[in-house]
């Protein structure tokens, strides 16, 4: 240790609040490598993922509505990210084009930049245009005079730069998404209309963002308006960033030789969710809303939220009843079904053959662990992580929320059975937090550390590598019960890049597609 540290080093990581242990084990990852997940076979309907008829999808949700009195309830949001790749594109014009020299056709057949085309023509549309339109006149006193490649150039500038409206260095969750009865609408008003489905007689319905220190002001303009929530943030602690390396794995350094720690991924937010005391935590992206579907959005809520809580119900009697040995081989083949077919949890074979107190310890196992209910929609090739089986390095079966980045894309097998997975991950879940006793679990707990991965970034226009701590619903939950449940694809209305927000589920309106020029 005293190699690869100084003394310095060891007094800045414990100035940071950083774990040398978790350090050291960064660095060992480095050099060693991360082994990969290893999937078993692609979840489906049936098979991994439940599918609802009508009438049980409305069971469930009356079951909800019946019981959710009885449970402390709030949502977790992560709204801490800048909107930066929301607008690459037009950054990335901003910095290649020459309003001088340069024309938009030219430009865009060039670059073949169709979302440039589309922003442009459907920028009335957008519900940033009034504010970005008398911005763009106080900056630039002859916008009236420029020809219309100018007034785009001009338009784009006011947009993004810092002295217009800045919006990619701003979180989405403070930008204008929508516009309803001449109101601008953020993210952060759908998510807080969001929660009128768990909203109880007499209380305040509560909802939680992580934020940075930096926006927080913003959050709270918007947020003061809402008397009747309790509204909380939190931050993304810094003593769960991560170190870098060189190429060669040796620690990247920083002006005044200093250590580079850079922040771990939304993996980090266990720690802020670990730090909630409700009971069921709804958990859902800060850019998923939509200004339609809202009713089949809350729906589907609810359906998630009932078999969470009907699932919580039936795990706390098994409990009570293995743990004062009030049970008999009729409730443990009762117990075992219910894991096995509700809970998606194959026992292994063995089971049966177990000594009944052996029986008894591994079920209280199995079930004494947070719960989550996550709703999968089908897979429409959209980029990110999917629901698989997979199988341990001890040759256990369990259902996982994957990202590609922790499989091995060489191997022929492991690469079909990613491709040929039938639904996404659309970040819509609710977790049970607490057990059977009412105590919280140690979210930490839980995690799996062999579930990060590590990615290759440039500093000062050098190459590092940086470490990412497993992801919030990828192995940071890993240890969990997981349920997966279909849901209609019509709930999944990510802003991802600026034109998203001309799509149907943010356009209540069909688009006006006269030049705003």
């Amino acid at each position: 240790m005293e190699k690869i540290f100084s003394e310095i080093d060891l007094q800045q990581i414990v100035k940071r609040g950083n774990s040398l242990a978790k350090i050291m084990q960064q660095l060992h990852y480095f050099k060693n490598g991360i082994p990969k997940i290893n999937l078993y076979k692609t979840a489906t309907i049936n098979d991994g993922i439940f599918k609802f008829s009508e009438k049980e999808v409305e069971e469930f949700c009356t079951y909800f509505d019946k019981h959710k009195h009885k449970y402390s309830i709030e949502k977790f949001v992560p709204a801490s990210g800048a909107a930066t790749r929301m607008f690459k594109s037009l950054n990335e014009f901003l910095t290649q084009f020459n309003p001088e020299t340069d024309t938009i056709n030219s430009y865009i057949n060039l670059k073949k930049d169709k979302d440039l085309s589309l922003f442009i023509v459907g920028l009335r549309s957008f519900p940033f245009y009034n504010e970005l339109k008398e911005k763009t006149k106080a900056l630039f006193k002859d916008y009236p005079t420029y020809n219309s490649d100018q007034k785009v150039y001009a338009i784009i500038k006011a947009l993004l730069t810092e002295e217009g409206l800045n919006y990619a260095n701003k979180p989405k969750g403070i930008l204008p998404f929508h516009i309803e009865n001449n109101e601008i609408l953020t993210p952060i008003d759908e998510h807080v209309f969001e929660t009128e489905f768990y909203k109880k007689p007499n209380q305040k319905s509560k909802i939680h963002f992580t934020v940075t220190k930096e926006f927080e002001k913003d959050f709270l303009a918007i947020t003061n308006k809402y008397e009747n929530l309790e509204i909380s943030f939190s931050y993304q602690d810094q003593t769960t960033d991560t170190i870098s390396v060189n190429a060669d794995n040796t620690p990247f350094r920083i002006e005044n030789n200093e250590l580079f720690f850079r922040p771990g991924g939304h993996g980090a937010l266990i720690e802020n969710l670990n730090q909630l005391q409700s009971e069921v935590i709804f958990i859902k992206n800060i850019d998923n809303v939509s200004q339609i579907n809202r009713e089949l959005i809350l729906n589907n809520k609810k359906l998630i939220g009932g078999i969470l809580l009907y699932t919580k119900r039936q795990v706390e009697n098994f409990l009570k009843k293995l743990i004062k040995e009030d049970f008999n081989q009729t409730d443990i083949k009762e117990i075992v079904n219910f894991v096995e077919t509700k809970m998606s949890f194959p026992l292994p074979e063995e089971f049966q053959m177990f000594q009944p107190e052996y029986q008894k310890e591994y079920l209280i196992k199995i079930l004494n662990r947070p719960i989550r209910v996550c709703g999968m929609v089908k897979n429409e090739g959209e980029p990110g992580g999917g629901p698989f089986w997979i199988q341990d390095e001890k040759g256990r079966y369990t259902l996982q929320i994957v990202e590609s980045s922790q499989i091995d894309l060489t191997n022929e097998n492991q690469r079909t059975i990613f491709k040929n997975s039938t639904h996404f991950n659309p970040v819509d879940i609710v977790c049970s937090v607490k057990d059977f006793e009412g105590n919280k679990f140690d979210l930490t707990k839980f995690v799996d550390d062999k579930a990060a991965f590590i990615t290759e970034k440039t500093k000062y226009g050098k190459p590092i590598k940086a470490f990412e701590l497993p992801g919030l619903w990828n192995g940071a939950m890993a240890k969990w019960t997981t349920i997966f449940v279909e849901v209609p694809i019509e709930t999944f209305n990510p802003v991802k890049k600026v034109n998203d927000l001309l799509k149907p589920a943010h356009q209540p309106n069909s688009l006006d597609n006269n030049s705003a020029l």
